[in-house]
């Protein structure tokens, strides 16, 4: 009966048909001549056989002319082709029987099971909530992994920039943010793949229905291999269904989006195709807006907030690029990952001097964590310029008390590893969750000097501090009965 209800709703859109002939293609931009009146912008077409072919209406040329992008490959699709309009805008499927399920840009399941029942169709084109919905209390998004909690705490209802190159961990980082949310906070984290490989997509699919995390999980993916049309629209639809769970279920919202830049991406190649004249770099002049429509509506209101964390692809590890720019401005915390402490075997390969987060101020997370942050901050960057002199002349010529500098840092570089449950098949070491209490108490003694016996790779990929001591105790003596001591060669201290 439900059912029945949904097909007659999405039938009403249908009601009024207003046809058209294909005029022009060019490649995923199609012009379309109508008799009468033109559709409403963002209205969906269809064409081809079976209507397979889906066109959504960007510009109006003219009193009978519209041009718009094809949201599938246009295959099949010529001058004189006749085309309906639906009289709705592109819609995504709402509803607690979307969880654990797989989708497409338009909505249908794509993770060969049943096609999905019970739902409602909605809108990709919201717009965002208003500023008197938005809630203006600032409150911390704890995650479980001590380099986040401790030096880049998340915001709730914020939005975080996750910031690296190809392969030094962004999507790893993600999908563990997925097993972390549903063990801490109980709510529903909504994954969207906007230019993602196939192969990226059905593993990822694959490890968290392992994992036991699919069932509080929502998926959707505009893959590498479709139109741009598609992997721009992506985001829209999740958005949609992570506002659902926010507003009509009263719950918080993981929003992890990989890649944000791809988004970027796929709106530069429709605005050239579109003709547009492109700006700096070749990026499209309407990408601060094209950004801003997204990004905006992610926040925290008076029912739940949505939290987003957004992979962004650094072109050529340059910070300056205008995608990169752009996204800056509309994060409240940014997570930069290094490939250098990537090649170093530090995962997460998290830069503690690159990266920053507004809600690190005393009056957020109160004066010993804001203290201790700063601490480790000035002591990791001390090291940093030690290690040119240390390189040329040897940790044995710098003063004691520089040496004392490079143990702390060299110890806290390694406590703020952290085995993943993602990638226990991959590393042999069990996933750990960490609290904030645990991770600045660990940090805090090793500042302490408090295990100043200890060798530094006790520290590597543990959780809580209290288990270097059984790692240390666990590793075999030398012949004089002593542990392992740090050691002080130029290149160890490099």
């Amino acid at each position: 009966m439900e059912q029945s209800k949904v097909e007659d709703k999405r039938d009403k859109h249908k009601a009024v048909v207003i046809q058209g002939v294909v005029a022009s293609v060019r490649g995923t931009i199609v012009d379309i001549i109508f008799d009468g009146d033109l559709p409403f912008i963002h209205t969906i077409l269809q064409a081809g056989r079976e209507g397979a072919i889906h066109i959504e209406i960007l510009a109006h040329l003219g009193l009978h002319r519209a041009r718009g992008v094809a949201l599938t490959p246009t295959r099949g699709l010529a001058r004189g082709t006749k085309v309906y309009s639906t009289g709705s805008p592109l819609q995504a499927p709402v509803g607690k029987n979307i969880l654990s399920r797989m989708f497409n840009v338009f909505g249908q399941a794509i993770d060969h099971q049943d096609e999905v029942t019970g739902v409602e169709w909605r809108s990709v084109h919201n717009p965002p909530p208003t500023l008197v919905r938005r809630s203006a209390k600032s409150e911390v998004f704890a995650t479980g992994i001590k380099a986040i909690d401790v030096l880049v705490p998340l915001e709730r209802g914020g939005k975080a920039g996750l910031f690296g190159g190809a392969g030094v961990g962004k999507t790893v980082l993600l999908t563990e943010m997925i097993n972390n949310t549903r063990g801490r906070h109980h709510g529903v984290s909504i994954f969207c793949g906007i230019g993602e490989r196939c192969r990226e997509g059905e593993e990822l699919y694959r490890d968290m229905r392992q994992a036991g995390v699919l069932p509080n999980t929502v998926l959707l993916y505009g893959q590498m291999d479709e139109p741009p049309g598609c992997r721009f629209r992506i985001g829209n639809a999740a958005l949609t269904m992570a506002e659902y769970f926010r507003d009509d279920e009263r719950q918080d919202v993981l929003l992890l989006i990989d890649n944000i830049f791809r988004f970027i991406q796929a709106g530069s190649e429709i605005s050239a195709l579109l003709g547009q004249i492109p700006s700096r770099l070749g990026y499209q002049p309407t990408m601060s807006t094209e950004l801003y429509e997204l990004q905006e509506r992610i926040a925290s209101t008076d029912t739940g907030a949505i939290t987003s964390i957004q992979a962004v692809y650094v072109p050529a590890d340059d910070f300056t690029d205008p995608a990169v720019v752009h996204t800056f401005s509309h994060l409240s915390a940014s997570i930069v990952l290094s490939r250098k402490r990537a090649s170093e075997g530090l995962f997460p390969a998290i830069d503690p001097l690159q990266s920053s987060s507004k809600m690190l101020s005393p009056n957020i997370v109160g004066k010993r964590h804001y203290t201790l942050a700063q601490e480790i901050r000035k002591t990791l960057a001390e090291y940093e310029e030690l290690k040119d002199i240390i390189a040329m002349l040897g940790i044995e010529e710098i003063s004691q008390e520089n040496r004392n500098i490079v143990y702390r840092a060299r110890k806290l570089e390694r406590f703020l590893t952290q085995p993943f449950v993602t990638t226990e098949q991959f590393s042999g070491l069990k996933g750990k969750m960490v609290s904030l209490e645990e991770a600045l108490d660990g940090c805090e003694q090793i500042l302490a000097d408090k295990y100043q016996d200890l060798p530094e790779n006790a520290f590597y990929m543990i959780g809580a501090i209290s288990e270097a001591e059984n790692k240390s105790s666990a590793r075999p003596r030398d012949d004089d009965g002593q542990k392992e001591k740090v050691d002080g060669s130029a290149g160890n201290a490099s």
